[in-house]
């Protein structure tokens, strides 16, 4: 009876080979319940399986016949001390699986866009009209990408560089720039399409810039610089991975932002309070106005111990007062009026008041912006589709099809 009919796994147990050829002479298929399961006296935690060895001894033997292009069954044992597998689930054996190149295909493409592998599955199933039809489990796709992203280590690199040369061979206005040290190991990347540095042509008065954001497997940190078009929308820039988050990292990527982009540096930078920015935009923008984001700052004022119940106040002063004057006033009675002249984060907060109060940054021009939320809300939208498994390459083609396809940008 054929073993998809009779409900029973089968692996290889035995393969014989000629030294001298390489050819196969003998070869056993046992069934999947041969032989025991080995024991352990070691306590363990882990979840207890039940016992899938039986020694069962169902067999099948061949051997190659000399001289001769065909082989023989020289052992056969059909008896199973078992029962056989039911028909509803005979399709989960493994000796019954098999991942095909078009599923491998598809499974590729999903993960590109990190589709989860539970939801492949299920378009699968519903594809093929059945879980029974499928011929894998999930278990099979995350081997198969777990191989090929082993396949990949030491070579992503290089296959990043040779995609960005592509592209501009493509395009001339394609522009990269990728850190080598001196063991010819992948340091700082930064690149820009056609279509991006033409925007900053355009958008380029106001970038925005956020330094909280990690992606991939390698811990190197994605940081987007962003701006906004005349209609209110978010326009990329440029995007770049660094290895850390330190003042020269970051030196580096302005620097080669401002020979990446036409036209003159940005009038206006708006970042957090990272200090190690701030310090690399001493050094790279001196003619550029730096913004902290506001949104930053008014929300540490609420997780502040003995502030929260002025914050209502606190916001009508920043937001309510048009000059300079009005605000250093009211900003002091409130302070008076709930003793916080020893505040010392409140004092440091005052002190920088002209990089991020309204009334002290208004002469710049701005698009409108007076916080780091577009590239929080981009972050947050990027992570939806990438995590810290992948690949330079994996994270690089989300990207491209999230923001520089040219399909999928207005």
């Amino acid at each position: 009876m054929h073993d998809a009919e009779a409900g029973f796994g089968i692996r290889s147990s035995t393969t014989r080979t000629c030294t001298l050829t390489g050819e196969v002479t003998r070869k056993e298929y046992v069934c999947c319940k041969q032989g025991y399961a080995l024991t352990s006296n070691v306590s363990c935690k882990r979840r207890r399986r039940g016992s899938t060895r039986t020694g069962c001894k169902a067999k099948l033997a061949i051997l190659k016949v000399k001289d001769k292009n065909k082989y023989i069954v020289v052992r056969f044992n059909e008896v199973h001390n078992h029962d056989m597998t039911t028909v509803d689930k005979v399709h989960l054996l493994r000796s019954h699986r098999n991942l095909t190149e078009s599923a491998k295909v598809y499974s590729a493409d999903m993960s590109k866009v990190n589709i989860p592998i539970h939801k492949q599955l299920s378009l699968l199933e519903v594809q093929v009209g059945g879980l029974e039809n499928v011929g894998l489990v999930k278990r099979d796709v995350y081997n198969y990408l777990r191989d090929v992203r082993e396949e990949v280590i030491g070579h992503d690199a290089e296959q990043l560089n040779e995609h960005f040369m592509a592209e501009q061979e493509k395009n001339e206005s394609f522009y990269f720039k990728m850190e080598v040290d001196s063991e010819g190991r992948m340091g700082n990347v930064l690149w820009s399409d056609a279509r991006s540095r033409r925007a900053y042509g355009f958008y380029g008065d106001v970038v925005v810039f956020d330094t909280t954001f990690n992606t991939n497997r390698y811990g190197m940190v994605f940081k987007p610089l962003l701006g906004v078009n005349n209609h209110r929308q978010t326009v990329l820039f440029a995007c770049a991975f660094l290895t850390s988050g330190t003042t020269d990292s970051f030196v580096w990527l302005l620097e080669e932002f401002k020979k990446s982009m036409p036209g003159e540096p940005p009038k206006m930078i708006i970042t957090d309070q990272d200090t190690a920015m701030s310090k690399a935009i001493v050094v790279t923008l001196t003619t550029t106005f730096h913004r902290y984001c506001i949104w930053h700052i008014l929300n540490k004022i609420t997780e502040k111990p003995g502030i929260g119940e002025c914050f209502s106040e606190m916001c009508k002063c920043i937001w309510g007062m048009d000059k300079k004057e009005e605000f250093d006033a009211k900003w002091e009675e409130i302070i008076t009026n709930n003793r916080l002249k020893n505040h010392a984060w409140l004092s440091s907060i005052h002190a920088m008041r002209e990089n991020w109060v309204p009334s002290y940054v208004k002469h710049v021009f701005s698009a409108g912006m007076s916080s780091s939320q577009r590239a929080k809300s981009c972050h947050s939208f990027f992570k939806q589709y990438i995590n810290r498994k992948n690949t330079l390459m994996d994270s690089l083609y989300i990207l491209r099809e999230l923001l520089f396809h040219e399909d999928t940008r207005s």
